[in-house]
């Protein structure tokens, strides 16, 4: 049976043993706070974010997701030039629907990128769970890419990604990054529902 008191006093140990990763989750809950806002706000938090758990990510050797997150500081810079270019006049985003050939390919794209970033990092870099790391890191470029581009179906790739994150940050001991991605993983579907309503909403005042 699970006690609370042991979950607390790891949770607080390791608060402070590394206090940087415990910015950088609440730097990346506010982030999935303004996502599922649609608010623009989301990409300062977003990049201080994922710049500290780079740092994270290195020196526990999860290789591929300390290049997921300079990946990251590069396309959140360029997804904050877009977003500014796509709102309505009140502020709020545009949201658009995927296309089935976009579907295809991003979901090709994340096969494809999670085998082949696995197969490199088990072969030269001796990584930790090296094909579920990159089917992480494979899924996370293609559900900020399609992000970027405003795709309500974005938050299906977080949802798988998420979920793998949980099992694999668990057992190598990040339990805060770990319970991070648990409040992701719900957020995402929280998301999804509230970017889906946006877009029923536009589609409403366009007919």
């Amino acid at each position: 049976m699970i006690d609370p008191t042991q979950i607390y006093l790891a949770l607080k140990s390791e608060i402070f043993a590394s206090p940087l990763e415990g910015i950088a989750t609440l730097l990346g809950i506010a982030n999935i706070i303004l996502l599922v806002r649609r608010s623009i706000w989301n990409y300062p938090a977003g990049i201080l974010s994922v710049t500290l758990f780079a740092y994270v990510f290195f020196h526990t050797q999860l290789f591929s997701d300390t290049l997921l997150q300079v990946f990251f500081i590069v396309v959140q810079i360029i997804g904050w030039v877009v977003w500014l270019r796509h709102q309505e006049p009140d502020g709020e985003l545009i949201v658009e629907k995927i296309s089935f050939q976009q579907a295809a390919l991003a979901l090709c794209a994340t096969a494809a990128g999670a085998l082949l970033l696995g197969f490199g990092m088990k072969r030269y870099a001796h990584a930790a769970f090296p094909y579920w790391d990159a089917t992480v890191a494979a899924a996370s470029v293609i559900g900020q890419l399609l992000l970027t581009w405003r795709k309500v179906e974005n938050w299906f790739w977080w949802i798988g990604s998420n979920i793998i994150s949980i099992v694999i940050y668990s057992l190598k001991g990040l339990h805060i990054t770990s319970g991070l991605y648990v409040f992701y993983m719900v957020m995402s579907i929280l998301g999804f529902i509230a970017w889906k309503s946006k877009l029923a909403t536009q589609r409403e005042l366009v007919s």
